[in-house]
């Protein structure tokens, strides 16, 4: 009687384990992109995550290869940025390498988005460093377990818009080894952990002391972009909006630690919004950056 209840509870934990993936579904979009969309459970963040993944026309075609990645912040505004209809033309016209998109759906923005382990100064952010062990532990192996993208450094970049390009390049800059290029649009670097000093309106600004007090990460790269509409705040009032203060400013803590203006990409649109429009206009530039084609499709191993 003992040694059956033994197993009984055995047999119980064991299959009240939940599997990462919850469910799947499978969509078509024209020219042979196919997207997976994947429900996702996430021991680290508690909860469910929408993940998008979008595989290439060759995808299925072409088994042996394996593909470059994009992972890509708040993925449930992909329609909006246009990204399928970017991906077919950029394939199209052979302007990029076909690679895997990661799109992962965001949940509480102000909290899981942000600088790991330093929330501002209102305690948003407070999350980030969870988001990112979900994202480096969870989601990442089981995408590279899953579809064929290329597990090197060189062949992975990862992106963002407002305060996900600000979790974009957190994450890179403590994950160099996973991640080699990053893009942050419109950045939320106004981030801070004290609030506004008059004597100086641009102290305490996280992102930029973390970099300051940092070392460079070889062969790491960025692109930037801002746009001259995407807000009407001068805290500084020196004539030049804040996004664009603070992202040339973290420019110059980036030159300080050891990078060229070889390994740093800065767009400044005119008339350009803090909105999916101008980031979508933007966007293909970013994917030619990251991925443009240069050889056929890679046979590098995983």
């Amino acid at each position: 009687m003992c040694s059956f209840t033994a197993v009984k509870r055995g047999l119980f934990h064991i299959s009240s384990l939940k599997p990462f993936v919850k469910s799947r579904e499978v969509l078509e979009h024209h020219h042979g992109i196919v997207q997976h969309q994947l429900r996702v459970r996430s021991k680290y963040l508690q909860r469910k995550v929408k993940v998008d993944v979008y595989l290439p026309p060759s995808y299925h075609q072409f088994r042996p290869y394996f593909y470059p990645a994009l992972l890509v912040n708040d993925g449930q505004d992909m329609e909006e940025l246009k990204l399928v209809n970017t991906l077919e033309r950029c394939y199209s016209d052979q302007l990029i390498d076909e690679l895997v998109v990661i799109a992962v759906h965001a949940g509480d923005r102000l909290h899981e988005y942000g600088t790991s382990g330093r929330p501002d100064y209102m305690g948003r952010g407070n999350l980030a460093d969870t988001y990112t062990t979900f994202i480096i532990r969870e989601l990442v192996p089981y995408i590279y377990k899953h579809f064929r993208c290329m597990k090197h450094p060189e062949d992975s970049a990862i992106a963002g818009f407002s305060l996900g390009g600000l979790s974009a390049i957190d994450i890179a800059w403590n994950y160099s080894r996973w991640f080699s290029k990053v893009g942050v649009f419109s950045g939320s670097f106004w981030w801070r952990d004290k609030g506004l000093d008059d004597s100086d309106p641009d102290a305490y600004r996280i992102m930029h002391d973390i970099i300051r007090n940092g070392e460079k990460r070889d062969d790491l790269s960025f692109f930037f972009q801002t746009g001259t509409q995407d807000e009407e705040c001068d805290r500084n009032n020196n004539g030049i909006i804040d996004s664009i203060d603070d992202t040339l400013d973290l420019i110059k803590e980036l030159e300080r630690v050891g990078y060229s203006e070889e390994e740093i990409i800065y767009w400044e649109i005119e008339g350009g919004e803090h909105n999916y429009q101008t980031w979508s206009e933007i966007f293909p530039e970013f994917l030619r950056w990251a991925f443009g084609k240069e050889d056929t499709l890679s046979e590098k191993s995983a």
